[in-house]
């Protein structure tokens, strides 16, 4: 049973909605997606359910992202979204005034003023009794198991799938940092365009997210043997349905101009950052997290590029919503270091 002053955590992603219950870990995996009826403005659906209708659904049924590129896109549909999943997470007895949680969320790194009200007030509006905000590196890295309360420093790679965050942090706190909006929503468009024009096909975003995770490959020398997958499609040219075989190769020369950007930034973040610190660094390596770490061969780029070690974390897809589960424990630690990690009543 819950009780007063029950404290969760939610990784909202622009992919998937993870939610902490605090003494009881994470409780919720979804996809953030919301299916709509365009008639009424009725939600037909959530998380799973609504991401199996992506692309399949009727003139007056949209199945819709409600946040891009790491920030609110359609206000209304985050607040719907944010308040089903935590209902779900959490029961019914969260509608009670009495029975309201204090509510942690993540935000990427680089957000402005504007986007941080938007998700704070989201967290209010879908009945949160309090709302408190954390960055998305400081909350990767306490989920990662880095200790991060000590004067030394560590770098974590965020790669979700609408931003990544990279940051290097020091006494609980983050020293640099940058967040660009590229993730695994980008590598699967890049996958979408290079397959519409190297073969004149049209595929879905499932299609490419798929062909991603199977054979996509950031590292021409970690190529998967050259594997081959076959994907269908709509041809371009006579409007059919098409099966197109695909191989690796194909993958790595799509995704070269998105990864290239990723590790653009880290090189950029490890110039900005302090000697002192960056000796650190090169002792303990750089610490990658978020799905998009799991793109096959981008650890090796990352670490051929820099010259450093780089380690994925064991579970990088739950390291930001474990982070903040930790976050509501330290509350006092973080929020002394973090700009952002500031209540809202």
């Amino acid at each position: 049973m819950f009780g007063f002053g029950m404290d969760i955590g939610v990784d909202l992603g622009t992919a998937s909605v993870l939610v902490y219950i605090r003494g009881k870990g994470i409780v919720l995996h979804e996809p953030s997606v919301v299916a709509i009826n365009k008639d009424t403005g009725k939600v037909i659906a959530v998380g799973e359910e609504a991401r199996r209708m992506i692309g399949r659904t009727p003139g007056n049924i949209v199945a819709i992202r409600p946040l891009r590129d790491g920030v609110i896109a359609d206000y209304d549909v985050t607040e719907k979204m944010l308040r089903y999943f935590i209902n779900k997470a959490v029961g019914r007895k969260f509608i009670l005034p009495f029975f309201r949680p204090r509510i942690m969320v993540c935000i990427p790194s680089g957000v402005t003023g504007v986007e941080e009200r938007a998700v704070r007030q989201a967290a209010i509006q879908a009945g949160a009794r309090q709302a408190a905000l954390i960055e998305e590196p400081l909350a990767a890295a306490l989920g990662a198991g880095i200790e991060i309360s000590e004067p030394s420093g560590s770098m974590v790679v965020d790669i979700g799938g609408g931003t990544t965050d990279i940051a290097v942090l020091s006494l609980g706190g983050i020293v640099v940092s940058k967040s660009l909006r590229v993730g695994g929503d980008k590598f699967d468009e890049a996958i979408m365009r290079y397959i519409r024009r190297e073969f004149n096909l049209m595929i879905g975003e499932r299609t490419a997210e798929e062909l991603k995770i199977q054979i996509g490959t950031a590292y021409p020398a970690a190529k998967r043997d050259n594997s081959v997958y076959e994907i269908r499609g709509r041809d371009l040219v006579s409007g059919l349905p098409k099966n197109v075989q695909v191989t690796s190769q194909h993958t790595y020369e799509a995704l070269q101009e998105a990864v290239e950007q990723v590790v653009s930034s880290v090189k950029e973040v490890l110039e900005k950052t302090p000697p002192e610190l960056a000796a650190d660094i090169m002792n303990k390596g750089i610490v990658m997290t978020g799905g998009g770490s799991l793109l096959h061969g981008l650890s090796t780029l990352i670490s051929k590029e820099t010259g450093l070690p780089v380690y994925i974390a064991d579970d990088p897809l739950s390291c930001v919503a474990l982070g903040t589960g930790k976050a509501l424990v330290n509350y006092d630690v973080v929020a002394k270091n973090n700009r952002s990690y500031r209540k809202v009543l």
